[in-house]
């Protein structure tokens, strides 16, 4: 349901609907975050590394027939980690598996990847609503 300036994702790789997803950002020197975050030294905020893992996330759960229409909001963000950063030019690998599920609760372990490092990860919980 994101779209711009917010939709954190650009692509899809891979799925397993509901249960695990790969996505992609391309990190470029226009996104808006960089003007702030910091204009000499720019860094892809850690929160906002957690929400395109989030958005990941929504893409794969809300892909199933019974959320068909439905949103995906934050309900939690544990053992939340920031490792490495993401500059521009960088392309974030953002890798999502469902761990629990119960009705409209879920959790999920995320991790977003710069090359072969890890740069965030956190377990994300959310919950799916009538929009």
């Amino acid at each position: 349901p994101h779209r711009d300036p917010f939709l954190l994702i650009d692509e899809v790789l891979s799925m397993e609907v509901g249960k695990k997803v790969v996505a992609r950002k391309y990190i470029k020197e226009d996104d808006f975050w960089f003007k702030g975050h910091f204009p000499e030294k720019p860094v892809t905020p850690g929160v906002l590394m957690i929400e395109m893992l989030a958005q990941a996330g929504a893409v794969c759960i809300l892909s199933q027939p019974e959320f068909k229409g439905k949103i995906a909001l934050f309900a939690g963000i544990d053992k939340a980690k920031f490792r490495a950063m993401a500059k521009p030019g960088d392309t974030l690998r953002l890798e999502v598996t469902f761990t629990k599920r119960r009705g409209p609760m879920a959790v999920a372990e995320g991790i977003a990847w710069v090359g072969d490092e890890k740069a965030a990860e956190a377990e994300i919980k959310c919950m799916v609503i009538n929009d």
